[in-house]
């Protein structure tokens, strides 16, 4: 009852100050009906920071080096961006964050001032914080007040004291968020007015430097310095009431900061940094001049522009050196950019950049290909000059394609292809299978379907800027590769579905989160085809289509199973508006003959899955993503499939908006009888004309004019002259072949059998090694096999090109042997048969590869060696990787029987590995014996609980173990 009434009043507070500043704007102008001349006043950086938003409320210049900020928390998960509003003490004040990630990292250089020489953490409440674009500020229960604002590189704090007591202020260098560790640090005081030093850490991104210059508007002494450079205390006059500090970093030199910070920050003006960084988000924010029904609506837009322009952040200093992921000082000609969450930032930020900011689009796409140059690959999720591998696909491309089928002069596209193809060309993060087979088995790799669709997607965009750029043989390539999608789809469950050993993997459940998809379930990756949707109503029939299955979609139980992944939320049946796969489903009714029931859907998640609120997002925002959605939609359109050079129409929030293109043209929409009942588009008008689609191109876009949206309430159902392009034009490719056989293990002899889902399908395979063709063996009856067997398939349509080259194994288990298992294995990690313990074939440095996996049980198994033998030796593989939660057993038991009942005492064997090393790591317990039996146990112990210094402390570990060893005589 406690915690409810807490909620309320926090709330009330939150709406109160939120309507008092609202107010307050409203009074600048002649009334609240026109628009505000200081946008910044709506934009409340509160949004996001409660629930899983994971934003930070501190002040940042547009994508600026610079994010100052409190930080309340430095572990758990909550504690991405180093603040969370449930918090109500405040560590200090640092200089980097993250906005709205799913990992933690930064933190850097932290700032506490307090009345004593050990500075503890400063106790708030959120009726004493304010704050908006640019400037954080907050009036501490321990009778300091703090603001903060900043440049692009520096951060500017005001720090004044309301006792006249001791005054110290401390400069942490040991101060982390996440797993992020200080490897070394040191610092200086200069003179009594300056220091500076660096702090050089570990933690997502595995080798960051943060280089820093401070400077005080008044004297301090160094009152005490710290073990090993990890804080400095300084102690000022009791006299000072406040201090002003600017503080520059730099990732290249203390050098480098310190001219960052002469070049920036020159003055002692506070309320000047004030408005200049006011001044530089009206300049941004002021690109899309927006009204609408309600102030909630605006507070969110703007919140939502704001959050969408503060990444990926500045890098380079003032003279244009950065550091790059080489870890090497280079220069640039333009902006060098950094924090590059791709995976999510493709849908709709960076398209959204190329529409009001091409420019800094540009900046970053060329910091895009210098990071090729330098590492030999394009970004994935790059971090500091760090590329992190954190996330799927190589979406650096669809990027990059978008910008150049919208003709975006200002890099290289000859160069942005090689750089493309060769990152596609790769044989990591199972990129050797998805070019082999054109599926990525699920044994191989983890999180097989996402990556296989993923892939196929980026491939269709690489074939776009071929197909531009007249290269046919590479178009012809990337269009082959761009089909492999269809080879995850099952007819029969009417789901993408991972493939193990050649066939479907058998257990399966569309609403379980695995280690098959990707923060996802089957419902949610089903219509992850942005690029052929024409094929992919092909797949979903007969007995279904794309409108169906999207209906099927929404109305679906919202119900998750398998492993507990809080990015899934914002729930809408199985639609998850909290994490990206989902961002474009309600869109793709445009390419069915009802588009009213995605208008409906986009309405119903900007109304309900956005709020002015602290939790007012429904999942991680993503360094904009989230926003970025929210931006477009309330707009009127949004872009599907980036790479394209359409936007799809959906259900307009705007009463009108003006968009500033920067190309001197200006697009207004205006929205006519909109309403929260009228969520239909009933006509499109676009500059005097209807239109007789439901989108728009980005020429059309680009050109400026007016945009008019009639709504009505009622659903339109009328025909369309065409849809929004999406299909794959090339040749169509047959579909790999599946080869089932049960179990990949057997004792006796097995029958395997070869089918494929296209009719008139010629499939030829070999039981050599070799790679099959149309030369080889046809099959034509199912082939009975009673020795170990490696077979290859592939399949050949007339008209079609052939199909990738599946590949199975089956091994005969020797001697006979059998193994009881008390405690099931998780059906996640099979080992890829039930004997998997005992097939002699061990388990490879990938956890998914031949290993079974235990989890909230021991591994407690019999092995039945067939009759009595003398036992030598046995000798249990085991696998550790801290980061996925797998962890060696706490010990090793061995017994033995001649009956199977009645067992002798256990030998056991300890586990003597360091419990924090890192990295994954295998390791084999065993024991020499001398001992006559049938039957031998083998039971290890599952450490259970993750220990306390690992990041999911508490939380449940895993036992992953592959092969058991008997030797015999």
């Amino acid at each position: 009852m406690s915690v409810s009434r807490n909620y309320n009043v926090k709330k009330w507070l939150f709406d109160t100050r939120k309507n008092l500043l609202f107010f307050t704007a409203c009074l600048i102008i002649t009334g609240c009906s026109d628009r505000l001349e200081d946008l910044t006043l709506l934009v409340d950086p509160f949004i996001g920071t409660d629930g899983h938003g994971h934003t930070y409320p501190g002040a940042s210049s547009p994508f600026g080096m610079v994010q100052l900020s409190p930080d309340t928390r430095t572990k758990g998960w909550d504690a991405c961006s180093g603040y969370h509003y449930s918090d109500s003490t405040i560590l200090g004040f640092s200089h980097t964050h993250l906005s709205g990630t799913g990992a933690a990292d930064y933190g850097d250089i932290l700032i506490t001032p307090g009345y004593q020489a050990s500075t503890p953490p400063l106790s708030f409440s959120h009726e004493n914080e304010t704050a908006r674009a640019g400037y954080y500020e907050v009036n501490t229960l321990d009778d300091i007040n703090v603001k903060l604002t900043t440049t692009p590189r520096t951060g500017i704090h005001e720090v004044s004291f309301k006792r006249n007591d001791e005054k110290f202020i401390a400069i942490d260098l040991e101060h982390d968020i996440g797993p992020d560790k200080r490897i070394k640090s040191e610092w200086l005081a200069v003179n009594s007015r300056e220091m500076h030093g660096y702090r050089k850490s570990s933690g997502w991104a595995k080798d960051q430097v943060v280089f820093f210059v401070a400077e005080f508007s008044e004297d301090f002494s160094v009152h005490q310095e710290s073990i090993d450079s990890l804080r400095a205390i300084l102690e000022f006059s009791k006299e000072v009431d406040k201090i002003l500090i600017k503080v520059g970093i730099s990732s290249v030199s203390i050098e480098g900061a310190k001219q960052n910070l002469e070049s920036e920050a020159r003055h002692w003006n506070f309320e000047r940094y004030i408005n200049e960084a006011t001044r530089e988000w009206n300049h941004e924010l002021g690109k899309i001049e927006t009204s609408f029904m309600n102030n909630n609506e605006a507070t969110i837009f703007y919140t939502a522009l704001y959050h969408s322009f503060l990444a990926p952040n500045l890098f380079n200093d003032s003279d244009g050196q950065y550091r790059g992921i080489d870890q090497q000082i280079h220069k640039a000609e333009s902006d060098h950019y950094t924090v590059f969450s791709l995976w999510d930032t493709f849908r709709a930020t960076h398209p959204l950049f190329t529409l009001v900011n091409g420019d800094r689009n540009v900046e970053m796409i060329n910091s895009m290909l210098r990071m090729y140059m330098q590492g030999g690959l394009l970004p994935v999720w790059e971090l500091a000059g760090n590329e992190t591998g954190t996330m799927i696909g190589y979406h650096a491309i669809p990027v990059i394609t978008d910008a150049i089928m919208k003709d975006t002069p200002g890099f290289d596209y000859e160069h942005a292809l090689e750089a493309m193809i060769h990152s596609a060309n790769q044989d990591h993060l199972g990129l050797k299978y998805y070019k082999e087979s054109g599926f990525i088995p699920a044994e191989k790799e983890h999180e097989s379907v996402s990556k296989t669709l993923e892939y196929a997607y980026d491939d269709w965009c690489i074939a776009q800027v071929a197909k531009k750029l007249g290269k046919e043989s590479i178009y012809e390539e990337f269009s082959r590769r761009a089909q492999y999608y269809k080879n995850t789809y099952d007819s029969q469950t009417g789901f993408m579905r991972p493939r193990r050993n050649g066939n479907w993997l058998k257990e399966f459940d569309p609403y379980e989160v695995s280690g098959n998809y990707t923060e996802a379930n089957a419902w949610q990756y089903n219509y992850f085809v942005p690029h052929d949707l024409e094929g992919l109503n092909e797949l979903f029939q007969p007995g279904g289509s794309l409108e169906t299955r999207l209906d099927e979609l929404f109305k679906a139980e919202s119900i998750i199973t398998g492993r507990h992944q809080p990015d899934i939320d914002g729930m809408i049946g199985q639609y998850a508006h909290g994490n990206e796969p989902s961002h474009n489903f309600a869109y793709l009714y445009n390419w069915t003959e009802n588009p009213w029931k995605g208008q409906k859907l986009i309405n119903r998640i900007n109304r309900e899955l956005y709020s002015a609120a602290p939790d007012g997002l429904s999942g991680n925002e993503d360094c904009g993503q989230m926003s970025s959605w929210y931006v477009f939609s309330a707009l009127g359109f949004y872009p599907a499939i980036p790479g394209s050079n359409e936007y799809v129409i959906g259900s307009p929030l705007v009463k009108d908006a003006k968009i500033d293109l920067g190309n001197g043209n200006i697009l207004a929409i205006l929205t006519q009888n909109g309403s929260s009942e009228n969520v239909y588009v009933e006509s499109v008008i676009l500059n005097g004309e209807p239109l007789d689609r439901y989108y728009l191109t980005h020429n059309e876009v680009m050109a400026g004019g007016e945009l008019v949206f009639r709504m009505t309430d009622e659903p339109m159902t009328f025909e369309i002259s065409r849809l929004p392009a999406s299909q794959i034009s090339s040749i169509p490719l047959a579909v790999t072949p599946l080869i089932s056989a049960g179990e990949m293990t057997f004792l006796d002899q097995k029958i395997i059998k070869i089918s494929s889902p296209d009719s008139g399908a010629n499939i030829f395979y070999t039981n050599n090694g070799s790679a099959p063709d149309s030369l080889a063996l046809q099959y034509k009856q199912p082939i009975i096999i009673d020795s170990t067997y490696n077979i290859r398939a592939i399949s050949y349509v007339e008209g079609k090109l052939p199909s990738g080259v599946a590949s199975a194994d089956f091994v005969k288990i020797p001697y006979g042997r059998k193994i009881l298992l008390k405690n099931p294995y998780s059906h996640l990690y099979t080992g890829n048969s039930s004997m998997a313990l005992i097939d002699h074939i061990h388990g490879g440095r990938n956890f998914r590869d031949g290993w079974q996996g235990f989890h909230e049980v021991d591994l407690d198994a019999i092995v039945d060696l067939g009759q009595s033998r003398r036992v030598k030796e046995v000798n249990v593989g085991f696998l550790q990787d801290h980061y996925s939660w797998i962890f060696y057993p706490d010990y090793l038991e061995v017994s033995f029987s001649s009956d199977g009942k009645n067992f002798g005492s256990p030998v056991r064997v300890e586990n003597f590995i360091a419990e924090n090393a890192d990295g994954l790591i295998t390791q084999v317990l065993g024991e020499k014996f001398d001992k006559k039996a049938r039957y031998v146990r083998v039971f290890a112990k599952n450490l259970g609980k993750c220990p306390e210094w690992h990041k999911g402390a508490g939380g449940q570990a895993w036992l992953f173990a592959d092969e058991i060893e008997i030797i015999t005589r």
